[in-house]
């Protein structure tokens, strides 16, 4: 099997635009691509979608923009050390600060396509496609568009989103480089080729989108028939396993969900220390003791993480690692946050306020799709506008120049209808199920 190369890995071209050479470069494509999604509005949006805990009465709890930017932070570190050590591998005009910029803005992307309410909303979303009443509505699909439906992913709406929602419309979308995309990939298949954990990173609205994108990086395909994956989504995925696993105990321990005690032992011993090296007088809230932890606790992690790699580089390159680097790093390492994912497991999303949250969610995104999607049956089926019930002209007024044309499908007019569902925030989307129930 032939490996994967940094030259096509990391080149300049993204859709539209052959690669530039580097006397031309000047702002590089990459960090282009690092703006775009900051100045997106469904990047903008993340500030509205729950992290962890949906609506949550603190205002300072994380929700899926800060986190983001925070595995961007990690995610940058992550690439640049790399970018070091595979300083004499990279191509021409390209340097370690490059990789570092690549990986940050897959990091920035990474939950860019997530509904409302977090998993909760991605598993509302499902069900309600899969419910025996609803099945009618999917009448005339094809088993690969029903299953696009019913197995509905927060990570192949990202790669719609920006591919194709975001800016230039069914058109490139955000229009971002080959590896900025390749590194956002963390599935790099579509909903049939998921396997038992249900994750694929690509709606069949999208295939040719991942075919060419592909080509374009050399990315091998795998006897599976699913892509291998662009060896930066490795760092990605490491820098959000670090900090939903750790920074995620940080807000619990602010809602008084867990004890500080039970996160500072878990901190210490991936350090490899039992001992917290911060002044004892007792003037130190428990709050900056933690963010002292968590600082060195990442260090510590991300050297290990940037070892892993150039260990495994081979591996990855030829397509034949398997897992991700958190798992392959020493057993402390890896032990330790797998511990800290079992106290989140076990306490902070067993709550009780999250639970209920969580409930209502399904009932928030019910009324919503039963709505939209009842609308968009309506308008497959009649194809004429005028002839409309004056409820489902209402709602495609409701969705402005986002709603469906006459040249969709079945299937792209319910695309349509769930990105825009999909793209609300947590508050708007209980505003607007609010006012379909009873308008106030």
């Amino acid at each position: 099997m032939t490996g994967m190369n940094w030259q096509q890995l990391l080149t300049t071209a993204r859709e539209g635009h052959d690669a530039l050479e580097p006397a031309d470069m000047g702002r590089s494509h990459f960090h282009k691509d690092h703006d775009r999604i900051v100045f997106s509005g469904a990047f903008r949006k993340l500030g509205g979608k729950t992290q962890v805990h949906p609506l949550a009465k603190y205002d300072h709890i994380h929700n899926r923009l800060i986190h983001s930017m925070e595995v961007g932070s990690v995610g940058r570190s992550l690439g640049i050390r790399i970018g070091e050590e595979l300083k004499k591998e990279l191509p021409k005009g390209i340097q370690p600060d490059d990789l570092g910029i690549i990986v940050q803005a897959a990091c920035l992307a990474h939950d860019i396509g997530n509904p409302p309410f977090g998993h909760a909303g991605e598993y509302a979303i499902q069900d309600w496609f899969k419910r025996a009443g609803n099945q009618h509505y999917l009448s005339g699909l094809t088993d690969k568009e029903k299953l696009d439906l019913q197995s509905f992913e927060g990570n192949a709406q990202g790669f719609r989103t920006l591919t194709q929602i975001e800016y230039h419309l069914n058109n490139g979308g955000l229009r971002l480089t080959y590896p900025t995309l390749g590194a956002s990939l963390k599935y790099p298949w579509t909903a049939e080729l998921a396997g038992s954990n249900g994750k694929f990173s690509c709606f069949q609205s999208e295939h040719r989108i991942l075919e060419a994108l592909a080509n374009k990086l050399g990315l091998i395909r795998l006897e599976s028939g699913r892509f291998a994956r662009h060896p930066l989504s490795y760092l990605m995925e490491a820098a959000d396993d670090i900090c939903y696993a750790l920074i995620d105990l940080e807000d619990a321990v602010e809602l008084s969900i867990i004890d500080f005690e039970e996160v500072e032992e878990i901190f210490l011993d991936i350090q490899g220390t039992k001992v917290l090296a911060l002044d004892n007088s007792g003037n130190i809230s428990p709050a900056r003791q933690l963010s002292a932890l968590r600082s060195k606790t990442i260090g510590c992690i991300v050297d290990a993480v940037v070892d892993t790699f150039v260990k495994n580089k081979g591996d990855i390159l030829n397509g034949s690692f398997e897992g991700d680097l958190i798992a392959a790093c020493p057993t402390a390492i890896y032990q330790g946050i797998q511990r800290a994912k079992t106290l989140a497991r076990n306490k902070v999303f067993m709550d009780a306020q999250k639970t209920e949250t969580e409930i209502g969610a399904y009932t928030v995104l019910s009324i919503l799709l039963e709505t939209y999607i009842e609308a968009g049956f309506e308008y497959h089926q009649r194809r004429d506008r005028r002839s409309l019930s004056y409820r489902t002209k209402r709602v495609f007024d409701l969705m402005a120049g986002e709603a469906p044309s006459e040249k969709m499908g079945q299937y792209e007019i319910y695309q349509r209808m769930v990105d825009n569902i999909a793209g609300m925030t947590d508050n708007y989307a209980l505003y607007l199920a609010k006012q379909f129930s009873s308008p106030s």
